[in-house]
């Protein structure tokens, strides 16, 4: 289809001759010569992006396993601390101790039969007393000179946490969401800030290699925990470690999207505990793991991921598919209303699936809750890496991204399903597929969810519910002979003179019903940075945190980026999600977000704008920020992190509903005066100005429920 466009003015042929075809010049460091052609496709740039090595299996042979550092004697040795605190183990088929016939005992030990029924992780216990009595003590030593610490942990021993480390496993294995890490493997990072539900490590003990007993398992490990020191470990840490324990390294973890949000004073403590755990003192004080920027948890808040059987049944039974027992690789549509649990489902499953496979492609249908981009994008990532936090603490490009500019497709359904079809087309098939979607479920959102179920031969439809009753009807294969989609029909009943047999085509797919059992399902979250808006920003602000230089120092506010100069008639410029008129486009693309497209026509103008007349789907490559238009030179101010090698192919910029964080335009460090593209004298009159709305958090009265 040919793209229409639509000049506005033309200016003077010296500005084409004084910009030529460099349409990306850095204000004050010009790139390279190389890349001043624009490419009228995108094939050679999607041939850039997806040329990868084929990632290989993520366990790893003894042979291959990681060499451990001899220390040195030359180097310092510094003070070592060693602590030890009490845990309780619910899920790990270690009992309580029932010698004891004290109420507490009693009252500990039916507590923990309940959880294991209901198939909650972990707990932790605040009397330490207690749990010596059992034996469940975790045993942490730290080394000062090498500001890291080694944890022994006892096997079936869970540690419910929040807070941020860099985690290597040593000797055994552990768990973390569904993903294994045993020994001889690359460190992970894990965040568990309070947006979402704590992470928990759990000990999954060692399984030494045939022909190796107790006893040289047990030298081996002690071995390990000694070369991590620069001074002999405690008696007490030593005498802990046996042949089935689970040795694991701990390490402050500091990197340049942690430093970005922490330097914002309202997101200094966007990895410490919740309102709620601070109230009831669910913090276990532990100067070893607070070294390491980890805070354990005890109690009611230290549950981690509550998963009900439906939950465990369902994870099972995917991992089954993709074990052989389907023909073609599965695909899975994850769905259910809002706040029902599908993004930590689907966290969950990737993980779980990369302890079998090389990778998973993930489909992103969701526009207001990304997994790995900013809000407004659909995308096609293929993930080789365990996803051990929220959403914000794992962007990446992705493979294939189109830039749809809204939180939700309620305005253009059609241009949503047409740029998922084009995602669509870039399916390998060689690994299982998971699509995630919308929690839009009701009306044209359940028509949606019909469409996507055919249009995509899904073999499996995961649905999430909570509460008594189901939020809409059960996607099962008895509905979809039936339904209505958006723009799909059911299949044709057959008629008297058919054989039966030729209708076997039509593919069916496995429905699974899960049951959300979490506290809070189906509620949206109340307390801070839990509020979709707020989620929202943290993935832009995610994305944006690239900008900083990755070496510690000060942060850099927008307004001391250098950006790209860009003319503006080497590229065109377009609104997804209204009509603008052609001489107001300047005003409402200034400071603001824009997609940075490819369109397959090469785009020339004439020294002025060229203005798209309807919205093109083509590939993203990233977002940036239009920080300044000079109309006497003809120019465009871009501040983004994509490099320089993958703009060159970029000839469109897409204005969207996705708005810069405010904290970005009121927290710029550095400014003498009013803020950029901030004032307090605010005037209706001013063309593409608009007032900077704050969330309170409030509850519209109608929704208020009565505690009656």
């Amino acid at each position: 289809m040919t793209m229409k466009v639509h000049k506005v003015s033309s200016r003077s042929q010296n500005s084409t001759k004084r910009h030529g075809k460099n349409k990306w010049r850095k204000k004050i460091h010009r790139l390279d010569s190389s890349l001043l052609n624009t490419s009228p496709g995108t094939a050679k740039l999607e041939q850039q992006i997806t040329k990868r090595e084929k990632p290989g299996l993520k366990r790893l042979k003894k042979l291959y396993t990681k060499p451990i550092p001899e220390n040195s004697c030359a180097e310092e040795k510094g003070k070592a601390t060693s602590v030890t605190f009490a845990q309780v183990h619910t899920n790990g088929g270690t009992e309580l101790d029932d010698s004891s016939n004290s109420v507490d005992s009693q009252e500990w030990s039916e507590y923990a039969n309940n959880v294991l029924k209901n198939g909650m992780e972990s707990s932790t216990s605040p009397k330490t007393d207690q749990m010596e009595e059992n034996g469940l003590e975790f045993h942490a030593h730290f080394d000062h000179t090498h500001n890291r610490a080694v944890l022994v942990m006892k096997q079936g021993q869970v540690l419910c946490f929040r807070g941020k480390c860099l985690l290597t496993c040593l000797y055994g294995h552990v768990e973390v969401l569904g993903f294994t890490i045993e020994e001889g493997q690359q460190p992970y990072p894990l965040f568990s800030p309070p947006s979402h539900c704590p992470l928990t490590i759990t000990a999954l003990g060692n399984n030494p290699p045939s022909g190796k007993n107790k006893k040289e398992g047990l030298l081996e490990a002690k071995a390990i925990v000694r070369k991590y020191f620069s001074s002999e470990p405690s008696k007490k840490l030593m005498s802990e470690v046996d042949s089935d324990s689970c040795v694991v390294l701990l390490e402050p973890l500091d990197t340049p999207l942690t430093r970005f949000l922490t330097s914002f004073s309202e997101l200094s403590e966007i990895f410490g505990l919740n309102s709620k755990e601070l109230k009831s003192q669910a913090a276990v004080y532990n100067p070893v793991l607070s070294a390491v920027g980890v805070t354990a948890l005890r109690g009611p808040c230290a549950q981690g991921l509550v998963v009900s059987r439906s939950y465990r049944e369902a994870i099972s039974s995917l991992l089954s598919a993709w074990s052989g027992e389907f023909v073609r690789c599965p695909i899975i549509l994850v769905c259910g209303g809002k706040s029902s649990g599908k993004s930590t489902f689907n966290r969950h499953l990737i993980n779980s699936l990369l302890n079998h496979t090389a990778s998973v492609e993930y489909l992103e249908c969701d526009l207001g809750q990304t997994e790995f981009t900013p809000p407004g994008c659909l995308s096609l990532n293929t993930v080789t890496e365990p996803l051990l936090g929220p959403p914000f603490t794992h962007l990446r490009d992705p493979e294939h991204m189109v830039y749809y500019g809204q939180a939700d497709c309620q305005a253009d359904i059609d241009r949503y399903l047409e740029s998922l079809k084009s995602l669509w087309r870039h399916v390998s098939g060689e690994s299982p597929v998971i699509i995630n979607t919308m929690g839009w479920i009701r009306g044209h959102g359940f028509q949606i969810l019909i469409d996507l179920i055919r249009l995509f031969s899904v073999t499996h439809v995961v649905q999430l519910s909570f509460g008594n009753a189901p939020q809409c009807q059960l996607l099962t294969p008895d509905l979809l002979r039936t339904a209505c989609g958006w723009q799909t029909h059911p299949p044709t009943p057959p008629t008297l003179t058919e054989e039966p047999a030729s209708h076997l085509s039509i593919r069916s797919h496995v429905f699974l019903s899960v049951q959300s059992e979490y506290e809070g399902a189906g509620t949206s979250g109340k307390m801070q940075h839990q509020r979709s808006n707020e989620l929202r920003d943290l993935a832009l602000l995610s994305y944006f945190s690239r900008l900083q230089s990755p070496e510690p120092g000060p942060i850099r506010p927008l307004h001391c980026l250098i950006p790209y100069q860009v003319p503006h008639s080497a590229v065109a410029i377009g609104v997804t999600h209204c009509e603008v008129a052609p001489n107001n486009i300047f005003y409402a693309a200034n400071a603001s977000i824009v997609g940075l497209c490819c369109l397959s026509e090469k785009v020339m103008g004439r020294g002025g704008p060229v203005v798209l007349s309807q919205t093109p789907i083509c590939q993203c490559v990233g977002l940036g920020v239009l920080r300044g238009v000079d109309m006497t030179r003809g120019l465009y101010f871009l501040v983004t992190p994509v490099s320089p090698s993958v703009l060159r192919h970029v000839n469109c910029l897409l204005l969207g509903e996705i708005t810069l964080p405010k904290i970005l335009l009121s927290k710029q460090h550095g400014v003498e005066g009013d803020l950029p593209y901030v004032t307090t004298d605010y005037s209706f009159e001013v063309k593409g100005a608009g007032k900077l709305h704050i969330y309170k958090g409030l509850t519209r009265p109608g929704l208020i429920k009565s505690n009656n």
